[in-house]
């Protein structure tokens, strides 16, 4: 057999392997998605010859100044709010934490180079009394890398110069080995070897669709508390108009009593009413005083003193044109987008890498090994080197076999990872069927409110004629101040009433395109975790 010939087939060997561990891995660099959150990119126009290319989207929250009022549309404070929230800063720093647990784990697959170089002094006496000396240096150089086939490849040099009182030359010797590892069941197989790499990036997956989720309840948030400031602000308004309404009735009674045509004992009912829309409109003033702070806390604008800007609403509620799908509709696009469900999935799939993990556990260590190695002997380092072409070399086969009796804690591990899969598949059925509740229940809340903005319309318009009506009995004097005071409550409440409904209606369907998952997409907004997961079964 030819020195060379063993030397070049396993030089082969690690090669293709080393091509193979490379393919196995690329998956991993593919379709990753990125962190961001902010308005969905536009279609570009396509650039004409020569043209600089056109820059990416940023994100595109608006310009806003670090003192004065604050004037926001509901998306301007939708993008200030993503781009400025601090418990959406704390939540983005998840994704990246996660994905160095991917980088940990592809460092099982990273060559590991290594060094030594030591000198030593051995000075000795034979029994015929000779004594000698010998100094002996040695260096080695090593690179080696485990593949995710279960293969691991070592390449080693290594020299040593011995100089010996005894002799008048060195002795140097030179090895360069080569050292194959094949695990041939406990370990063997890209699956296996793979899965942990595997999880961290679902792991990672997660994060992302867990940040989808912490962003969409984010906007739902801003969403609602800007309608509920508006609602505050419009109460203020009514209650206001209602003070003054029954500030002029009470000097109209005072009138009336002074010139003698009514009695003085219609003048209490008349104060006690001025007294409660006061206490209304205080109470007012204090909800909207509570979302201020709220709204600037979701909004965090630039500036150092937040907390007493004043905030200027620039839309207002109004019953938008929507149609509703059909409810089955809703749920589907729920069970396809809900970041919760997708995580879930994630779950699932985690687990089967898993189970994939400890039934490879279960097998026996069998380890198939194979060094190969050639060795110079010169009187002189440099000499040893070139006698690497000798016609000597070594080779090593073996076989390595272990096996703990009875396996128990593999069998553990096992059973455990599939009770854990079992498990995550029953949590995902029970998670369906909670969000098909929550959408349908949404959906029923939608139309609720959706009829009783026209219901609480057209209470509010008769509770008017009702006060129109009472106000001019009372001027005839055939009806008392209280009656009147009791239909001018009336009015207040239907008017409060009729604003509330148009809010909930708003409410109620940003609810909806939460629990459905599907919100940040009607709102233009990008963020990592849009596509859904599909498990096996469900293809």
């Amino acid at each position: 057999m030819s020195a060379r010939a063993p030397t070049a087939a396993l030089h082969r060997v690690m090669l293709g392997l080393a091509l193979a561990s490379l393919a196995s891995c690329t998956w991993f660099d593919s379709g990753r998605e990125l962190d961001y959150i902010g308005p969905a990119p536009q279609p570009q126009p396509a650039a004409a010859p020569g043209a600089a290319p056109a820059t990416a989207p940023g994100r595109a929250a608006p310009a806003i100044p670090e003192q004065g009022p604050l004037a926001l549309t509901v998306r301007e404070a939708i993008l200030l709010g993503l781009e400025n929230n601090r418990a959406l800063a704390v939540e983005r720093m998840t994704t990246p934490i996660r994905r160095t647990f991917e980088q940990q784990e592809r460092a099982v697959f990273d060559p590991v180079v290594g060094a030594a170089a030591s000198t030593e002094r051995t000075k000795s006496q034979a029994p015929s009394g000779v004594r000698s000396v010998v100094d002996a240096h040695s260096a080695s150089a090593s690179v080696g890398t485990f593949l995710p086939t279960g293969t691991t490849l070592e390449l080693a040099a290594d020299a040593e110069v011995l100089d010996s009182s005894l002799y008048s030359d060195d002795l140097a010797s030179t090895r360069l080995g080569l050292t194959v590892t094949q695990a041939l069941l406990r370990g063997a197989g890209v699956q296996v070897n793979l899965a942990s790499l595997r999880q961290a990036r679902l792991d990672t997956l997660a994060s992302q669709y867990e940040l989808r989720g912490f962003a969409e309840s984010l906007v739902a948030d801003v969403e609602l508390t800007y309608w509920g400031h508006a609602l505050a602000r419009r109460q203020i308004e009514i209650y206001a108009n209602s003070l003054k309404l029954a500030e002029q009735q009470l000097e109209e009674i005072r009138e009336r009593i002074k010139i003698g045509t009514l009695a003085e004992t219609e003048l209490a009912a008349a104060q006690a009413e001025v007294a409660l829309r006061n206490e209304n409109l205080i109470n007012a003033r204090s909800i909207l005083s509570k979302q201020d702070l709220r709204l600037l806390r979701l909004l965090n604008p630039p500036g150092r003193d937040i907390w007493g800007r004043e905030i200027i609403l620039r839309n207002q509620p109004a019953v938008p044109d929507v149609k509703l799908d059909d409810v089955e509709e809703h749920v589907k696009v729920a069970l396809r987008m809900r970041p919760d469900v997708n995580q879930a999935r994630l779950e699932v799939q985690r687990g089967d890498l898993e189970v994939v993990k400890t039934r490879n556990g279960l097998l026996p260590k069998m380890d198939l090994f194979i060094a190969l190695g050639k060795t110079g002997y010169a009187d002189s380092f440099g000499q040893s080197v070139c006698d690497l072409d000798g016609d000597a070399y070594d080779v090593l086969v073996g076989v390595r076999f272990e096996y703990p009796l009875g396996n128990r804690d593999a069998q553990a591990r096992h059973g455990r990872a599939v009770l854990s899969r079992q498990q995550s598949m029953l949590a995902v059925s029970n998670l369906a069927q909670l969000v098909e509740v929550d959408v349908r229940s949404a959906c029923i809340e939608v139309k609720r409110t959706r009829e009783q903005i026209t219901a609480t319309a057209a209470t509010r318009k008769f509770q008017a004629e009702k006060l129109r009506a009472e106000t001019e009995k009372f001027r005839v004097g055939r009806s008392t101040s209280l009656l009147v005071a009791q239909a001018q409550r009336d009015l207040l409440a239907s008017e409060i009433a009729e604003i509330q409904a148009v809010v909930s209606y708003l409410d109620a369907l940003v609810e909806l395109h939460r629990l459905e998952g599907s919100l940040l997409e009607r709102r233009g907004i990008s963020a990592p975790g849009r596509g859904p997961v599909v498990l096996e079964g469900e293809r």
